[in-house]
């Protein structure tokens, strides 16, 4: 079992699987939304900065949960330094995301961060010693190639930038780690609201230093009224369809869910043709299908293998 997977292991055995993947059907083809706002918002709002509205809304949102559920205490976790460590790993996962969807396509992006399964099976077998097979291996090596595929276009012409997707899920499987270790002793509202606290505080320390130097992709720019509204619809499909996926994880079992999570391309793609007019191209098409073909593989073998364990 993968450690994202892991991370649901304490949750009840599935109750209601049918509801459960229409909950994650939903989250998966609505989550896209939050990256065409932040493409849209590009041309005046940096990614670091979307970033920032984005986890200043989902501590906003789960400041009076945890007051509730757990008073004062529940604001701080047990294990603070591993805990700003994993939010840390999400803030830039989530910056250098937004910060790529500036020139690249959202359906192109998307598919690079796909290498996020196949990053975390090697992460996985180098620090928690999972024995990974010489398939899966095969697998991860050619969801590289399909990413180099979908990549090339966008390197020849922006350079280096072209990459950020790919280190974006380098970071988020880093965080799905942690999150695996940490949520065996810590609550999930204490472990989120942590996440937009350090999200909000770090990315607004990086875009000060970066005004100061005069680094116009980590300066901040004063919202118009109507981006201020895209900026908060960012933070509010990002919390809303992140609780979606939690309860979807409660209804069914995550090897049945995990498939799902390549229906953004889908929604990605149409979105990105309706607002920018965006569309893969046949080799584009090629590098998708080669990462998702790799990672449902890797999803495939994964249940089989935890089948016969």
């Amino acid at each position: 079992m993968r450690p994202a997977q892991r991370i649901f292991a304490s949750v009840p055995n599935a109750s209601d699987p049918v509801r459960g993947l229409s909950l994650m059907l939903v989250a998966m083809l609505v989550l896209p939304a939050m990256d065409v706002i932040a493409k849209y918002l590009s041309g005046t709002i940096t990614g670091v900065q979307v970033g920032q509205a984005r986890f200043g809304f989902q501590m906003a949102v789960l400041l009076p949960a945890v007051l509730v559920v757990h008073g004062a205490r529940g604001l701080v976790p047990q294990n603070i330094w591993l805990n700003t460590v994993r939010s840390l790993f999400m803030a830039g996962a989530i910056a250098c995301f937004f910060t790529a969807l500036k020139w690249m396509p959202v359906a192109d992006a998307i598919a690079v961060f796909f290498l996020e399964p196949m990053i975390l099976t090697v992460l996985s077998a180098v620090f928690l010693g999972e024995k990974v097979g010489w398939r899966r291996m095969l697998a991860v090596s050619f969801g590289f190639v399909g990413a180099m595929i979908v990549v090339r276009p966008s390197y020849d012409v922006f350079g280096a930038v072209s990459l950020l997707p790919m280190l974006a899920a380098f970071l988020f499987a880093c965080y799905l780690m942690l999150t695996s270790k940490l949520s065996r002793s810590e609550h999930i509202l204490t472990m989120q609201f942590w996440s937009g606290l350090v999200g909000l505080v770090s990315l607004s320390l990086v875009m000060a230093a970066g005004g100061a130097a005069g680094m116009e992709l980590l300066s901040f720019n004063m919202p118009t009224a109507s981006e201020w509204f895209w900026l908060a619809m960012a933070g509010a499909i990002a919390t809303s369809m992140h609780l979606l996926v939690v309860t979807a994880f409660r209804l069914a079992p995550a090897s049945v869910l995990a498939p799902l999570n390549y229906m953004e391309i889908v929604s990605a793609t149409v979105l990105g043709y309706l607002v920018f007019g965006d569309f893969p191209d046949p080799l584009k098409w090629l590098g998708i299908a080669i990462i998702v073909g790799s990672g449902l593989f890797i999803f495939w073998r994964e249940a089989k293998l935890a089948g016969k364990g």
